[in-house]
């Protein structure tokens, strides 16, 4: 079966939120490069500032890896960029950080919030920590920032507003579960690798890593096949307003 595109007409605002910088380059940006250039407002929390992801000092790394962000970020026309402070390496899932998120939902007001996999193995192995807190984190926020009752403050005294987004994704591959995709053929794709090549410096501290322009199209044009497409990324969508499926004997079987 082809997997159906994503209805972006129905789109307005996409907050992804993920663990560092670099987490949406590796193949996601070129989808928010589409959503761009159609108009659609996307904006990136970024939960740390990734300053223990190379052998510099830290606050060395931090503000190198926040500069090559914020050029990323340009490349594929994202102009609101959050970065917080939580400690790279050690997140910690908590009410700290389901409430940092549930401010930019809130503030954002996205109708889209993308967010990483909670999942302990991925399908490339076993995850890394602070990826599966800005996962399970990022998708526990999104009911949070709906309720007013939870995180009051920030209603009360920051002035915000609840916020219930309508759709939740995820990445996803061909076989784990996709389903939707966007076609990225073309300029989406050019500018997706050129906002992971955007991250030299942390590439180049990286031994052996493959050059962008090798490997992020042999992944799209993988994921491309589910769709029917040159180059795709896909994705598992919730329709988090869609009543829920309740279980039939038709469907167990």
């Amino acid at each position: 079966m082809t997997l159906p595109a994503l209805p972006e007409e129905s789109f307005q605002r996409v907050l992804c939120v993920v663990a560092h910088p670099d987490d949406m380059e590796y193949g996601t940006s070129a989808a928010v490069a589409r959503w761009t250039a159609r108009g659609i407002d996307v904006g990136y929390l970024l939960l740390t500032r990734g300053e223990a992801g190379m052998p510099n000092l830290p606050d060395e790394t931090a503000r190198l890896r926040v500069a090559e962000q914020q050029a990323a970020c340009a490349v594929v026309g994202v102009k609101h960029l959050t970065i917080l402070e939580h400690p790279d390496g050690i997140l910690v899932y908590g009410l700290d950080l389901r409430r940092d998120i549930c401010r930019e939902i809130r503030r954002f007001k996205p109708d889209v919030v993308f967010g990483g996999g909670y999942e302990i193995e991925a399908p490339w192995g076993f995850d890394q920590a602070d990826h599966r807190a800005a996962g399970l984190a990022t998708l526990d926020a999104v009911r949070d920032a709906g309720n007013r009752w939870v995180f009051p403050e920030q209603i009360d005294d920051e002035g915000l507003e609840p916020h219930s987004a309508r759709w939740y994704m995820t990445n996803a591959i061909p076989g784990s579960g996709a389903t939707h995709g966007v076609d990225v053929t073309g300029e989406p794709l050019r500018r997706g690798v050129a906002s992971l090549e955007s991250h030299a410096a942390y590439l180049a501290a990286l031994p052996d890593h493959p050059a962008p322009k090798d490997f992020i199209p042999q992944f799209t044009a993988m994921s491309g096949k589910a769709m029917g497409v040159e180059h795709a990324v896909l994705f598992r969508a919730h329709d988090l307003q869609a009543p829920p499926e309740i279980p039939t004997e038709e469907t167990q079987d």
